[in-house]
């Protein structure tokens, strides 16, 4: 399941026409090193590293869409931000990303 999440998130940066184009390049490396973190998550955390990468995609969807509303778009953040807080001690690298992800996203001013 988390591949084909992560693999939506993809596609979705990839179609976006509003996302720059270096923007869109490092968006694409930060989610082949999300799915490397959720990845090594899921040997021992399957549920939680799944629920990371369902977030990382509701979050992208709600950026990327046009006319998604600001309210949506920061719930949809905090569910993100949320869902990777409890690992900072054991996965830092997991919530760096995440964070990345979601700081560059919220900065696309789509």
């Amino acid at each position: 399941m988390i591949p084909k999440t992560i693999a939506e998130i993809e596609a979705r940066i990839r179609q976006s026409q509003s996302i720059p184009d270096t923007r869109r390049a490092e968006l694409l490396a930060l989610v082949a090193t999300l799915k490397e973190e959720v990845g090594e998550l899921a040997k021992t955390r399957g549920e939680q590293a799944q629920n990371i990468a369902a977030h990382t995609r509701a979050y992208a969807d709600e950026v990327i869409i046009e006319g998604g509303r600001p309210a949506a778009r920061q719930s949809a953040q905090d569910r993100l931000t949320g869902s990777v807080s409890e690992f900072e001690q054991t996965h830092p690298k997991l919530v760096e990303v995440v964070n990345r992800i979601a700081t560059m996203l919220s900065n696309l001013g789509i």
